[in-house]
This record gives structure tokens, C-alpha cells and sequence, in this order.
């Protein structure tokens, strides 16, 4: 694939992934100092590793929470908790991710992701 393929490609998986309206929002804060960025999380991390067949979307969401729990990036693992029920994952499953990692992150990291998970869960539940 060429660039704008990668793009286009990236795009349609950040929109499955991340829904239509999370995208939307994030193209609507693109601006001349962040496009490039933009750009680059489009191509590289949805057009080209998330399009890779060596792993399913459901398996690369479980991958996904894991590391972003290890690494305090709130922000983005609540952001992928979402993306991962798109991905078809359970809230079970889910459950299973943060029980998984308060053996290998920490018991601290594990209950903030309790916490994190929980709120989104409620978020989730009143939107509906």
C-alpha cells in the first residue's frame, strides 16, 4: 500500500475501532501544529500495524488495554476499552485483562484500571 492508502485504510479501522464520533471530534481538533501527528497515527499505528494479519482486532484490543494500563495512559486505555467492546470483546473478557494484570503490572495499576473500566461501563450504560 502507498501512503494514501494507508491513510484511507487507517482511517475506516479508527472509525470501527474508535467509532465515528470519537474520529470526528479528534479530526475536528486537527489544526497546522498537530496534523502531522494526525497523520501519522492514521497511517502507521491504524493503516499499517492494525491492518496486520498476524493478529485479529479482538486480540490486538486485549494487547492494546494491557499496555496502556502498564503505562498510565488513562486517557487511551479508557478511550480503548471502548474501542475493545467495538472489537466484540466482553466486559468480562475485559475484567480478565485487569485481573491479568495485577499479577504482571501491579495490584495499584489493576485497581485503577477497576476504577477506570467502571466509569467508562457507567458512561456507556447512560448513553444508551
Amino acid at each position: 500500500m502507498d501512503d494514501e492508502q494507508r491513510r484511507e485504510a487507517g482511517m475506516a479501522t479508527r472509525k470501527a475501532v474508535l467509532g465515528e464520533g470519537h474520529v470526528k471530534r479528534a479530526e475536528a481538533n486537527r489544526n497546522a501544529f498537530n496534523a502531522d501527528f494526525h497523520d501519522l497515527i492514521t497511517r502507521y499505528a491504524w493503516g499499517d500495524i492494525w491492518q496486520r494479519d498476524g493478529l485479529d482486532r479482538r486480540t490486538r484490543s486485549f494487547l492494546t488495554l494491557a499496555m496502556l494500563l502498564a503505562l498510565g495512559r488513562d486517557d487511551e486505555f479508557v478511550l480503548h476499552v471502548r474501542g475493545a467492546l467495538n472489537n466484540g470483546l466482553t466486559r468480562e473478557e475485559i475484567r480478565e485483562v485487569l485481573l491479568h494484570a495485577a499479577v504482571y503490572c501491579g495490584v495499584p495499576a489493576a485497581n485503577h484500571g477497576f476504577k477506570l473500566v467502571q466509569e467508562t461501563f457507567r458512561a456507556i450504560d447512560a448513553e444508551i
